[in-house]
């Protein structure tokens, strides 16, 4: 059974930087892309951020492209999504997910294993 636990969101005023991390359980972590995805009240769950397997693909939606970093430890079993120049239309609850053994997915369907998710709020 693969389990993820998100954590690092919160308050922060707009300008601000978060880091989320999300801790995987279970076997292979490294054979499998990882995600961030959010989720802003009212609206569909939207594609930020992926990682290949090996952290040397990563890919961005446009909206976070030069603010948001995503990188993985391996070794640890952990993702990383550091968020620099924090917008208030970043608000959202946050999700990592685990995606194929190849590339770096783009599409929510493309995953199979999910966080609860980690509320992030930027104020204005």
């Amino acid at each position: 059974q693969v389990q993820m636990v998100e954590s690092g969101g919160g308050l922060v005023q707009a300008g601000g930087s978060l880091r989320l991390s999300c801790a995987a359980s279970g076997r292979i972590f490294s054979s499998y892309a990882m995600g961030w995805f959010r989720q802003a009240p009212g609206k569909e769950r939207e594609f930020v951020a992926a990682i290949s397997w090996s952290g040397g693909s990563t890919y961005y939606a446009d909206s976070v492209k030069g603010r948001f970093t995503i990188s993985r430890d391996n070794a640890k079993n952990t993702v990383y999504l550091q968020m620099n120049s924090l917008k208030p239309e970043d608000t959202a609850v946050y999700y990592c997910a685990r995606g194929g053994r190849t590339g770096v997915p783009q599409s929510r369907y493309e995953y199979d294993y999910w966080g609860q998710g980690t509320q992030v709020t930027v104020s204005s």
